[in-house]
């Protein structure tokens, strides 16, 4: 019998749940004829702000474009510094390399992968405009010290949230943490599109009304081009699809909340826990799991990527090398060692298989290779 495998994430059960409803909300937009932003994206903006507690929501077209359109409506730029974790997708940096402001690096927390606050407190200068900070994995970075800091200099905070729709701190909602934040729709995400899309987040009128006009090449009114914006538009397509997602998100997130708690008993069972350990969950966040990322020991993690895929079995490394190590960014003259805890995650870290509809038996499938993968070690080792 042939091994079906188990992926790292698959959109079919999702679809074939809300297909019925997914298809209603196309033809409306389609019968409409208002396919580029209209009321489709009117009312998602309106339904995640309300969702995330602020006051604006500003769609675009993707996680990537959010970030850019926060740093541009704050209008930070040149001469401007804004600190972030150097453990992240390269999205955050590159939002606030293009326009033109300096990043500064801090090291990442060794529990939890999210920023190191004492780190952060250690970077900030004068020119510091901002602290950009990204909930990891779906959950909360340690936001307290983070406000102390923000309040204390009068820096804004600014979420990267692509990967914690939903989540929660202290009981308050992601988006709410900060003065901006930015979340991605892209399909993979615990509220994904079928594309790509995004939106801002924000309470500041000023800054959302700026980040709505430079999303549509800076134009208001039409033809006149009040800033230098370019094309950042959400597709009414994705924004009425979404909308007929956005309801089933609490669900959603609950079952990915099982399958970690699976994964986490299956660790157990199969006397994997000193090979395979999870981050420590804060008990102040509410976890969302958009990964399931795992600590391998004795930097086997490559060998064990090759085993796994090997065996139809999905598996990603989030992420291979840190931000400052990166070839485009060497101008800003950091180097090997300057941020050890994040270069050693990024030796250790894989993420194994979640998505709302796994199975109990994918999961052990999963955890089972693992498990042989090990043992194959030991086996040597003791020969």
């Amino acid at each position: 019998m042939s091994n079906p495998g188990v992926p790292l994430f698959d959109l079919q059960g999702q679809y074939a749940e809300l297909q019925p409803q997914i298809e209603v909300a196309l033809a409306r937009v389609l019968a409409s004829g208002q396919v580029i932003l209209g009321p489709e994206v009117a009312a998602l903006e309106q339904e995640i702000a309300q969702q995330v507690g602020a006051s604006h929501g500003i769609g675009c077209g993707s996680g990537t474009e959010a970030l850019s359109l926060a740093i541009h409506g704050m209008e930070i730029g040149p001469g401007d510094e804004v600190i972030l974790p150097t453990f992240t997708f390269f999205a955050t940096v590159g939002s606030v390399v293009r326009a033109g402001a300096t990043p500064v690096f801090v090291d990442i927390d060794p529990v939890t992968f999210n920023l190191d606050a004492a780190d952060v407190a250690a970077k900030i200068t004068p020119r510091t405009r901002a602290i950009l900070v990204v909930h990891l994995f779906g959950q909360c970075a340690d936001m307290l010290p983070i406000w102390h800091l923000g309040a204390k200099y009068g820096i804004p905070i600014i979420e990267d949230a692509a990967q914690a729709q939903g989540a929660r701190y202290m009981g308050r909602p992601v988006g709410s943490l900060g003065a901006v934040a930015c979340f991605s729709f892209y399909p993979t995400k615990n509220l994904g599109a079928y594309g790509d899309a995004g939106m801002v987040t924000t309470s500041d009128p000023a800054w959302a009304e700026r980040m709505s006009i430079l999303r549509t090449h800076g134009m208001q009114p039409r033809y006149f081009h009040k800033y230098v914006g370019w094309n950042a538009r959400i597709d009414a397509l994705q924004a009425a699809m979404l909308r007929v997602k956005l309801p089933y998100l609490p669900r959603w997130i609950a079952l990915r909340q099982e399958a970690a708690q699976r994964y986490d008993a299956l660790l157990e069972q199969y006397r994997l826990t000193s090979f395979l350990t999870p981050p420590v969950r804060l008990p102040e966040c509410y976890h969302t799991f958009n990964q399931y990322v795992v600590r391998v020991a004795d930097d086997q993690r490559d060998e064990l990527v090759a085993y796994l895929k090997a065996n139809k079995i999905g598996c990603e490394i989030y992420y291979p090398m840190p931000l400052h190590l990166q070839e485009c960014l060497q101008y800003l003259g950091y180097r090997e060692g300057d941020f050890p805890v994040a270069e050693a995650a990024c030796r250790r870290v894989l993420a194994l298989p979640i998505f709302p509809e796994i199975t109990p038996a994918q999961q052990e499938a999963v955890i089972r290779t693992c498990a042989a993968f090990f043992a194959r070690g030991s086996q040597r080792a003791a020969a």
